[in-house]
């Protein structure tokens, strides 16, 4: 079977011309409109045909370009203008607009391109959602996430996050996915659910938060004069408040080290990073001056009896290899008439971690 004879297209070409009859122009034109109008599925309630399929595409496409229009004008003239309505909000009731117009656009290119009836489509699209819920339970979830985020909006866009190891600032929210731009314009699409279901920190919902610090030194070290130093390293840095002032917590002894916090207040919370930055900088150039030492890994070994064996070097002029000696770890002192020349063993004893 031809692709002609499987559409039911075969008697299409008599259309253009019938025996004995000249066309004019208005006739060609009307043979040219009897074919775009022909139905390519025969026997169905609804009438599909090429000029159905372009008036649905105009339709919509119509539909986009008023949205987008629509949008930008809103944008661009009406939204400056309420300044009491914060960008986040604006962003989410743009993007709604834009999904309404959208809906109400395919709605009406269905009715004008397919002559479908609104009500019976309701019905069908009533179905339809029960089985694409059950199949589609992933997507779905991150729509209906994506509403949340638009509406109930817990971030929004320009906020910097923190989602597990990765941290970047919104750009988009779509009913789908969310895109963040890392620090190394690297964009990462999360999936709605996922900011929705997991804890994320938002750097940037609250104007000012508080950074900690985490400082070890040696024990040996005076409790007051590393709190000092501590402090002074605080001041005079970017982006950290003076009121509240910088604090430090002693938090106990840990491996040979005594443990401090030192706790700041800043004012660019998305910026945490490059503050911490400077501020532990500031820490290791006063411990240099002040002579405040770091703590070091230390360990202690102790030999309780046991064989050490030791094998001595041989001479650049002896034939026969040197014969191996044993001797305990109490020992090593004897064996007096014997010419043996001993390694040193150098061990430093350090106290135990």
């Amino acid at each position: 079977m031809s692709v002609i004879e499987l559409w039911g297209l075969e008697n299409v070409g008599l259309m253009l011309q019938e025996p004995g009859q000249s066309l004019s122009v208005k006739g060609v034109w009307q043979k040219f409109y009897d074919v775009l109008n022909y139905s390519l599925i025969p026997n169905t309630n609804y009438q599909i045909s090429i000029l159905n399929i372009l008036v649905f595409t105009l339709v919509l496409f119509i539909a986009l370009i008023f949205s987008r229009l629509i949008r930008k004008f809103l944008d661009k003239r009406v939204l400056p203008r309420l300044g009491h309505i914060d960008k986040g909000f604006q962003y989410t009731l743009l993007r709604v607009l834009h999904y309404i117009i959208v809906f109400v656009g395919v709605l009406y290119a269905l009715k004008i391109g397919f002559g479908a009836d609104l009500t019976g489509i309701a019905v069908i699209v009533g179905f339809l959602s029960v089985g694409i819920g059950f199949g589609l339970q992933a997507i779905t979830g991150d729509v209906i996430s994506g509403f949340i985020l638009l509406f109930e909006r817990p971030l929004r866009v320009g906020d910097y996050l923190k989602l597990g190891e990765m941290e970047g600032r919104v750009s988009q929210i779509n009913l789908r996915s969310t895109m963040l731009i890392t620090n190394d314009q690297v964009t990462i699409i999360v999936p709605n659910s996922e900011l929705v279901k997991n804890r994320v920190i938002n750097w940037s919902y609250s104007p000012k938060v508080r950074l900690r610090i985490p400082v070890e030194t040696a024990e040996s070290h005076d409790l007051a004069s590393v709190a000092a130093a501590l402090i002074k390293a605080a001041e005079g840095i970017n982006h950290v408040l003076t009121e509240p002032q910088p604090k430090v917590r002693f938090l106990g002894h840990g491996d040979s080290s005594m443990q401090f916090e030192l706790l700041i207040w800043t004012d660019m919370p998305h910026d945490h990073q490059q503050i911490r930055s400077d501020v532990n900088s500031q820490i290791h150039q006063l411990f240099n001056e002040g002579g405040i030492l770091t703590p070091t890994l230390q360990r202690e070994f102790n030999l309780r009896g046991g064989v050490i064996q030791l094998n001595k070097k041989k001479k650049a002029k002896s034939k026969t290899p040197e014969p191996v000696m044993e001797r305990t770890a109490n020992d090593t002192r004897q064996a007096a008439g014997q010419k043996v020349e001993a390694q040193k063993l150098e061990a430093k004893i350090l106290p135990e971690e």
